[in-house]
């Protein structure tokens, strides 16, 4: 369970209908399995002890013995399990039958849960047998044991800041208000859904859905197990659909299948969110009665994927999807800014490289959005001392194919003259040397737009903002910069997803795109050595796919550096060595708080995803914050 994680599994047994011996060995036996597993939370289906289609057998006294005689065969197989596991059976309460979920731990039953709306349509007539449940103060008497009985029960683990467990069944998912959303709102972070839904063509998209959205809605865990093989299948086919969400994504899902589904929640993750989301209510207590349960504390192996480009899609075609509204939403957001502002042309410095490549595109969409000429985008390339005719050819090409206004300036002999007037020699390649290059160019682009009616738009991207890997008042500044929440890694995949779809209408300009992805990242600030890019940012501030990974979770998710280590040695282990993952998350951490003051005061630019450092939006930080929290935690790390 240690840094919020905990690993949770929806198992579904093979029963037999009615036969409440054979079933309990069933339940317990997969629990074993689960616990072997390190699982710690476990979600079986809907009356599992006696199978879901026993219909008017739940009225003979002898299953309802049989369930209950079950019951306690399964908590004392289970009596040294250290797990919390919710199973279904019929439970008798003051002369009333409930479809019921126990809860248990260690042999011990924390809880009965009741059903709360029963459907009483189509196939399901559970009305028949069954009293819905409600509130209460109450308890039921069960396998000589005097648990609290209601359906305002949550279980709370004293161990575990943040687990705190509610149940629902099945149909009480389709309700208008599920009883989950008062449980969330009372404190509940994982969710139990014990369930026999039947198995329709399409149905499996609807439950889905449910699962998802309730999850989402709620910012918890959703475990949903579902009865499988063994339910009678006179009228209908059950088919184990369990699923386990997190916070609306699915991170684990089978069907068709007996056994467990395992993953792992984040229950920090899931309690930043809701400290971050103002819309979601502060508990609700009143009337809701807290079980407590420990369970021992241990280190959860990670099995859940854990993706190394977060801001990327792994699966081609969402990817693709993805792409494409990016391009659009940045698009409109300069289409307005040029339609308010009046501007006559945008103006944009091309280098060669990706960010600007990509700044370009976006504005070329902006300019169809508008109905105006490509020719009204000045592309602006700025040869220095550190330019190679890769990059140089580069830069003009693609402002050709793209039919934008090309301006060549070789800003050389300003730079020069610059230097020469403050006594800076070209033979000192320092911080200087380089700066000047690119606020000599800045100064270039901002007398264009002035010359031209125009906005210049601005080239630097996400990762750059949190590296501070900007030159202040340089390329740090614009008018409108349209890859300012957009992250490297990302930059490339748009990139490369508009060379892919220029492939058959413009090979000579997916040709240059290609080529340009080919490139080393650099800004080319320094001379080059025998005509090749001598100064590689990469080699400098370290990988931006690990910088981008650690963005994503350090800031869109708050996590402390050892678990954005954790985190990272999961997904890169077996790329980069700790050590190697230590050193450019240290990097990362000190740069961040180091170059605040740079994105203190950053031009407007389009949100496109869910991490920005805007200082008008989604990042509030002082300048003058100090990173030692942080790096004292990595430095205990090593």
């Amino acid at each position: 369970m240690k840094d919020g994680f905990i690993k949770a599994a929806a198992g579904t047994p093979k029963i037999e209908v009615a036969n409440c011996r054979y079933n309990a060995e069933a339940c317990f036996t997969l629990m074993r399995d689960a616990g072997r597993q390190g699982v710690r939370v476990l979600c079986l289906p809907e009356l599992c002890l006696t199978g879901y289609t026993c219909g008017d057998l739940f009225l003979q006294p002898a299953l309802l013995r049989a369930a209950e005689d079950a019951l306690g065969t399964v908590l004392e197989a289970t009596r040294d399990l250290d797990m919390i596991t919710a199973l279904g059976l019929p439970v008798r309460r003051e002369g009333k039958l409930y479809n019921c979920a126990a809860v248990i731990h260690r042999g011990t039953i924390l809880a009965v849960i009741p059903k709360t709306y029963l459907p009483n349509y189509g196939e399901f007539y559970e009305r028949r047998w069954f009293t819905p449940g409600g509130a209460g103060d109450g308890t039921v008497r069960l396998c000589g044991q005097e648990p609290a009985f209601g359906t305002n029960v949550l279980v709370c683990c004293d161990a575990m800041e943040g687990l705190c467990v509610g149940v629902e069944l099945c149909e009480d998912l389709w309700s208008v208000v599920p009883p989950s959303s008062r449980l969330a709102e009372a404190g509940a972070t994982l969710i139990l859904n014990l369930s026999a839904s039947d198995e329709l063509v399409c149905k499996d998209d609807y439950r889905r859905q449910l699962v998802l959205g309730q999850s989402g809605r709620l910012i918890c865990g959703y475990i949903y197990a579902d009865a499988g093989e063994g339910e009678s299948s006179t009228d209908l086919v059950f088919a184990g659909h369990n699923m386990i969400a997190e916070n609306g994504a699915l991170l684990a899902e089978r069907r068709f299948a007996t056994g467990l589904t395992v993953s792992e929640l984040d229950l920090e993750k899931l309690l930043f969110e809701r400290r971050r989301m103002s819309t979601f209510p502060a508990p609700e207590t009143v009337g809701m009665r807290y079980v407590p349960v420990s369970l021992e504390s241990s280190t959860t192996t990670l099995t859940r994927m854990v993706s190394r480009t977060p801001f990327v899609p792994e699966n081609p075609d969402e990817r693709s999807a993805r792409c494409d509204e990016i391009l659009l939403i940045a698009s409109l957001g300069l289409k307005k800014r040029l339609e308010h502002t009046g501007a006559k042309t945008a103006v944009v410095g091309l280098s060669g490289g990706l960010d600007s490549t990509l700044a370009v595109l976006i504005t070329m969409v902006a300019m169809r959005l508008l109905n105006r000429p490509s020719t009204d985008v000045i592309a602006v390339t700025m040869p220095c001392f550190g330019t190679t005719d890769r990059t140089r050819n580069n830069a003009v090409e693609l402002a050709e194919r793209l039919g934008a206004t090309l301006r060549r300036i070789d800003i050389g002999d300003a730079v020069r003259r610059h230097f020469a007037d403050i006594g800076q020699s070209m033979d000192t390649h320092d911080v200087t040397f380089e700066n000047g290059q690119a606020r000599e160019r800045t100064q270039v682009l901002m007398d264009i737009a002035n010359q031209t009616g125009g906005l210049v738009i601005g080239t630097g991207d996400l990762s750059e903002l949190a590296l501070g890997w900007a030159t202040y008042n340089g390329d740090h500044m614009s008018m409108y910069a349209v890859n300012a929440s957009i992250p490297k890694t990302l930059v490339r995949h748009l990139v490369s997803f508009v060379c892919d779809d220029k492939a058959e209408e413009d090979r000579e300009l997916s040709h240059v795109l290609a080529d340009i992805l080919d490139t080393p990242v650099s800004p080319e600030l320094l001379p080059a050595v025998g005509g090749t890019i001598a100064q590689k940012t990469e080699d400098l501030v370290g990988p931006y796919e690990l910088h981008d990974f650690y963005l994503y979770y350090a800031i869109r998710w708050g996590f402390p550096p050892r678990k954005v280590l954790r985190l990272a040695e999961h997904a890169f282990g077996q790329r980069y060595s700790r050590a190697v993952l230590l050193k450019w998350l240290k990097n990362f951490y000190r740069r961040f708080f180091a170059q605040q003051f740079k994105r203190s005061c950053l031009p407007d630019g389009p949100k496109v995803g869910s991490v920005t450092l805007s200082p008008r939006g989604d990042w509030r930080m002082p300048s003058d914050a100090a990173a030692r929290v942080w790096l004292d935690e990595l430095e205990a790390l090593e």
